[in-house]
C-alpha cells in the first residue's frame, strides 16, 4: 500500500461487523442468487423427472397393448360388410 503524502492520513474503509468489506457483500449476494437458482433448477429437474416417468409408463402400456390386443385380429373377428 502506498504511503500517504505529507501529513494526509491514509483512507481505509472501516470494517466492522455492521459494515463488512464490499467484496464480502458481493460474494454473499452472488451466493444468495446461486442458492435461489439451484432451488429453481432442482424444482425444474423434479418436474421433468415426474413427466419422464409418466411418459415411460405410457410407453410401456402402449407396448403391452400392441403385443396382446383384446380380440385377435383377422377375418373371424371383423364385422361383416354391409351391402
Amino acid at each position: 500500500m502506498p504511503k500517504p503524502i505529507g501529513d494526509a492520513p491514509s483512507v481505509t474503509p472501516s470494517v466492522t461487523a455492521d459494515h463488512p468489506p464490499e467484496w464480502l457483500v458481493d460474494v454473499e449476494v452472488k451466493l444468495a442468487y446461486q442458492e435461489r437458482l439451484i432451488g429453481e433448477l432442482d424444482a425444474l429437474v423434479r418436474t421433468f423427472a415426474a413427466r419422464l416417468e409418466k411418459a415411460e409408463r405410457a410407453i410401456v402400456e402402449l407396448r403391452e397393448g400392441a403385443k396382446s390386443p383384446e380380440a385377435p385380429l383377422g377375418p373371424a373377428n371383423e364385422p361383416p360388410p354391409h351391402y
